[in-house]
């Protein structure tokens, strides 16, 4: 039973990782608006394929909650039924969580994909929080953080309802994230609550406090990076996709992440160090660095270089990982089989 709770926590954790990925490129396509309602994607469980599907058809079924664009804005179906040759308005009603009416197959479907995957991250949430309860009597923390895992996804989806709703407010957006950076903290303690073995590592009071102090940091230069794309959004609105204007006028905030990513190699590389000198066994460190070298490369491509394809999702998923890797870390130097003398 505790070798199928692991398996299923390992493959939560890439789900919520590959669910990390998608809606970074959702945003990075600008398809963050592809299903303007939520849980469906007008009205539909399978988007549609093309504007025509979304205009109004005479002597067509139409179910409740079915959602047409007219007049450059969103009517929903208030009830089953079948149309005459003419839209009549007693059948609709105006869509009022927001403004935003128009139709893009390509950021639909990304932004559905997006949902997808989601909703499948779910399925081995639940079956970890179900296979929990034979693992109470030896670990009840075990049974508590699943179960809060599950009220944590539904959480997630409501917000993610909410962002939809607000039309993409930055502030949602980022709370989003910082959500999902929960869902992975919780899941890593369950995969390494849940070990059956554990490395011979070394507790090193210092090394685990300044892990801390990294993970600190890691999540304020996240929220800083949030900010930084939110003044690149409103750039893509101003001026479209001219890329090397983007960053012509940078904000404060770009400037304190940039000055924090100093900040952040040299902490991190602090632990990388003091690992080895002195044989902490903390190897994880080695991804991590790997992770902080990618993130400065991919910082410096975006600013440097016009924002190459892919280059914005992939600086936000790697900050992402190396987040996650320095929580596992933060637990392995908690455990104290070990001391160091």
């Amino acid at each position: 039973m505790q070798k199928a709770f692991i398996k299923s926590a390992k493959v939560a954790l890439v789900l919520v990782y590959v669910v990390i990925i998608a809606g970074a490129v959702v945003r990075m396509t600008g398809s963050g608006m592809g299903c303007p309602d939520w849980p469906k994607c007008f009205g539909y469980y399978i988007p549609p394929t093309d504007i025509s599907e979304l205009q109004f058809k005479p002597n067509h079924d139409y179910d409740k909650g079915i959602v047409i664009i007219k007049d450059e804005a969103l009517l929903v179906a208030t009830k089953d039924f079948n149309s005459l040759e003419t839209l009549n308005l007693n059948n609709w009603e105006p869509y009022t969580e927001h403004d935003y009416a128009a139709f893009n197959p390509t950021h639909t479907w990304v932004e559905y994909i997006n949902r997808l995957a989601g909703a499948l991250s779910g399925i081995p949430i639940l079956i970890f929080t179900i296979l929990s309860f034979w693992l109470w009597r030896k670990n009840k923390w075990l049974t508590i953080v699943s179960i809060a895992t599950v009220f944590g996804m539904a959480f997630q989806a409501w917000l993610g309802k909410t962002v939809v709703d607000s039309n993409l407010a930055p502030f949602k957006i980022t709370v989003h994230m910082v959500m999902a950076m929960v869902i992975v903290a919780m899941i890593l303690y369950l995969i390494y609550a849940s070990k059956l073995t554990y490395r011979n590592q070394l507790f090193d009071k210092k090394f685990r406090n300044v892990i801390l102090v990294a993970i600190v940091l890691s999540l304020v230069q996240i929220v800083l990076g949030t900010q930084v794309r939110q003044h690149i959004d409103e750039r893509v609105k101003d001026i479209g996709y001219i890329k090397s204007l983007w960053m012509e006028n940078p904000t404060l905030q770009f400037y304190v992440h940039r000055s924090f990513s100093v900040l952040v190699l040299a902490i991190n590389g602090w632990l990388y160090f003091r690992s080895k000198k002195l044989k902490l066994g903390y190897h994880k460190t080695n991804l991590l660095m790997l992770c902080i070298i990618a993130e400065v490369i991919t910082g410096i491509a975006m600013y440097y270089f016009d924002f190459p394809f892919l280059s914005q999702p992939l600086h936000l998923v790697i900050a992402l990982i190396m987040f996650g890797i320095q929580f596992y870390i933060y637990l392995e130097s908690r455990h104290k089989k070990a001391l160091l003398t």
